[in-house]
Formats: structure tokens, sequence, C-alpha cells
């Protein structure tokens, strides 16, 4: 852990979760720095590193008395962010294919189709969170935000063909990752709703 910034210690979280505000923007203020290096290391780019480190520390402030032990707050800091920047990959799959101009469908999905979707994009989601930070910084620009592959090698200052690299093994990790079913989303917590 980083000695320069400590996290909060115990009585000042407690303080926070009783409501005196002063020691929750210091709480606030003393966690800012982990959660930047949790978004740097969790999020597709900078932008939206900075964007998950914000909304983090905008729920911690918000939700300190949700926390049930002064001792988690960094682990619940690090859950909330990889859930932000889970949240950012999942907004920007669905935009890969909505060039389709397709007229309605008939009738909107049914709920299974509905909750079979939202997990299926979880997994894709988790899937491209799980890559080195290199890979899915590629892979987000390249093929879920579509900029050309010039463009991606120029702000990540690389050369064409080492970008063209990245993208072949991020691609390669994905299919891969995705190819293994997760038994976490095959099997819900409440057993198999199917018949």
């Amino acid at each position: 852990m980083n000695q320069r910034f400590p996290w909060p210690d115990e009585r000042l979280i407690k303080a926070a979760q009783n409501g005196d505000v002063t020691s929750l923007t210091t709480v606030v203020m003393e966690s800012q720095p982990h959660v930047r290096k949790f978004a740097l290391s969790l999020c597709a780019s900078p932008q939206d590193a900075e964007d998950a480190a914000q909304e983090a520390l905008i729920i911690l402030y918000r939700k300190i008395g949700t926390l049930r032990a002064t001792g988690a707050l960094a682990s619940w800091m690090f859950r909330i962010v990889r859930n932000e920047c889970l949240r950012q990959v999942r907004l920007l799959v669905p935009r890969s294919g909505e060039a389709s101009t397709e007229p309605e469908a008939s009738a909107e999905p049914s709920a299974e189709d509905a909750v079979l979707h939202r997990l299926e994009a979880e997994r894709i989601a988790a899937a491209v969170s799980a890559l080195p930070r290199d890979q899915r910084q590629v892979l987000i620009m390249r093929d879920i935000q579509g900029l050309p592959g010039k463009t991606v090698a120029r702000s990540l200052g690389l050369s064409a063909a080492a970008m063209k690299s990245r993208l072949h093994r991020a691609r390669a990790t994905l299919r891969h990752a995705l190819a293994v079913p997760d038994q976490a989303l095959a099997r819900p917590a409440g057993g198999d709703p199917r018949p």
C-alpha cells in the first residue's frame, strides 16, 4: 500500500459514517489517490478512469453509511470502481451494433431474453475488463468505439504494427475467455430458472 497516501483510519471512517462532515470530507480526500489508481488500472482510457473515479468518490460521499465494516473501505472502493469501469464498457458494447437501421422489432423481448442479453453483456464486459490494460485500451478504442487504427496508434503512442499486434492479442484473449463458459453466470444463485 502506498505509504505516502495512507487510507483513512477506522476512527475517521466511523466519524464520517456518523455524519461528521469534516471527517467525511477527509475520508473522500484521503481515498482519492487510491481510487484514481484503481480506475487507471481497470478502465480503458484515462478519461474513463477519471469518470469512474469521480463517480466512485460521489458514491463514497453519499453512501458511506452503507459500509458495514470500517476496515473494508479499500475493497468496497475497488468494487465500486470496477463496477463503474464495467458499466462504461457495457454502455459502449451496444454502440458497435447500432449501425443497423432496421425497423423496430414486432414486440419487446421477453423477460427471459432480456435477462440472457444482460448476462451476456456482463460476461463480455467482464472479459474485456480482465484484459491487460494495454490490450484493453486498444480493443475498446478500435473495436468498441470504432476509431480508425491510425488514430488509436497515434493516441497511444504506438506504431501501426504495435497497435495491430496488441489488438490481435486482445481479440485472441477475449475470444478464448468467451469460449469458456462462465460457471458463475451459467448457474445463477437461485438455481436454474429454466424448467
